[in-house]
């Protein structure tokens, strides 16, 4: 959820939120509550829709963000350093085929 966020160019609707990660708007609903407790997520009006809300990361969500990418970055590096490049170039073609063959 947190990663979604901060792929957004703006803030999202629980709804769309609910969307980019593949859950239903009720279980959305409970983890945006969540993210809220913990400070992670704000909720602010919608500049649309005076009805809606709009959900962002607060500070303290995005250092959280950024430190789990850094963590991934690590972890990513060091199981690749047992590869050879070309095992490495084999991977990133591999990689590349799933993804063109991936349905969104």
């Amino acid at each position: 959820m947190l990663e979604a966020l901060a792929a957004a160019s703006v803030p999202l609707s629980v709804s769309d939120l609910g969307s980019a990660i593949g859950v239903d708007q009720p279980r959305a609903s409970r983890l945006v509550q969540q993210g809220v407790a913990h400070g992670w997520l704000r909720r602010e009006a919608d500049p649309d829709d005076a009805r809606r809300t709009r959900i962002a990361l607060t500070d303290e969500g995005r250092s959280l963000v950024r430190g789990v990418r850094g963590e991934r970055r690590e972890a990513l590096g060091k199981a690749l350093a047992a590869f050879t490049d070309e095992e490495r170039v084999e991977l990133a073609r591999l990689l590349g085929k799933l993804a063109d063959n991936w349905e969104s």
